[in-house]
């Protein structure tokens, strides 16, 4: 059974996929959060692939802000490593706060352009 939290998220995941979409010139950076992880990928939607992944799992302990934005510098490494420079941002219906935010930071940071 799903919350009513669950379904309000899910919702807004559609109505931001609506309005984007990740193309070869322009793929899209998704993000998924758990309570213990953060999960990260960049997608190109018109071949349906995941082009480059980055997630926390294995990493050292740390505050989860400080993992997310990790794991957002190791996306766009390996990102600039496969010729990924620009990317469309999906939050995946999350509030652009705290762990996401960071993640995009991090992206940012690593040199990803969004």
């Amino acid at each position: 059974m799903t919350t009513k939290k669950e379904q309000r998220r899910v919702k807004i995941k559609y109505r931001v996929r609506n309005k984007i979409s990740g193309t070869a010139a322009r793929p899209r950076l998704t993000v998924f959060r758990s309570n213990k992880q953060i999960y990260v990928q960049i997608i190109n939607d018109e071949t349906a692939s995941t082009l480059v992944s980055a997630s926390s799992l294995g990493m050292e302990t740390m505050p989860k802000k400080e993992q997310a934005a990790k794991v957002g510098e190791a996306v766009a490494a390996k990102a600039i490593a496969a010729g990924i420079t620009e990317v469309v941002f999906d939050r995946n219906g999350y509030l652009y706060h705290g762990r996401v935010k960071e993640v995009a930071e991090g992206a940012r940071k690593g040199g990803l352009k969004f």
